[in-house]
């Protein structure tokens, strides 16, 4: 085992307590799904709170546990291993990123100097790996809580050259947008409304505008 680098011991650990862990060896794709949510929004308060960094090691290694379960579930039905979705995650970085790699993933001579121009080739090549996708809001999670949803589709509609929803004035820091915000779920509470579902349905009406028939 001392032999052995940290990811092999994490995966043999993970095998072993498949096979040995009455409670591990229950668990399936669809009851991993609440603790991979949790784990993702405690990496985030982590951060946001600005804890120590062990902490932030730990939770990582708590998302990095769902992924290894995950992969292991699916190796155990012959799907793929945690070494393919490693494999096809790094070949993805190379085929989506060729401001920087070429396509034998060495490094390219130089490279872009903007943010818009990388997104550009971003764009440009996830075009070419679906070019039937047409839909500018296609594949944006249906499960992300609203704001980000929202957040999500706007950009997607500016790089496609949509037009925006109408916008109110914008507050100086992100600490008065919060007080703003908050102050709106509050109005739609006290009006016995429900803020999330109406952010939903206005997300909803305006992807179907917006988006190219």
């Amino acid at each position: 085992m001392a032999d052995q680098a940290p990811i092999e011991q994490l995966l043999e650990k993970i095998a072993q307590l498949r096979e040995h862990c009455p409670w591990m060896g229950t668990l399936t794709h669809a009851s991993l799904v609440e603790y991979l949510l949790e784990e993702a929004y405690e990496v985030v308060e982590t951060i946001e709170e600005g804890h120590a960094d062990a902490e932030l090691q730990a939770e990582l290694g708590d998302v990095l546990l769902q992924v290894v379960l995950h992969a292991r579930l699916a190796q155990e039905r012959g799907a793929f291993t945690f070494d393919d979705v490693a494999r096809g995650l790094a070949a993805k970085m190379v085929r989506r990123n060729p401001h920087v790699f070429r396509p034998d993933g060495s490094l390219q001579d130089s490279f872009p100097a903007t943010v818009a121009e990388i997104e550009q080739k971003w764009d440009a090549v996830k075009r070419a790996e679906k070019p039937h996708r047409v839909d500018p809001f296609e594949g944006i999670p249906q499960a992300l809580p609203a704001l980000a949803r929202a957040q999500k589709s706007l950009d997607r509609a500016q790089r496609a050259g949509l037009g925006l929803p109408g916008g109110v004035p914008v507050p100086d820091s992100e600490e008065e947008l919060g007080e703003l915000l908050l102050g709106v779920v509050r109005s739609a509470r006290d009006a016995g409304l429900d803020a999330e579902r109406a952010l939903r349905g206005a997300i909803l009406r305006y992807q179907s505008d917006a988006a190219p028939s």
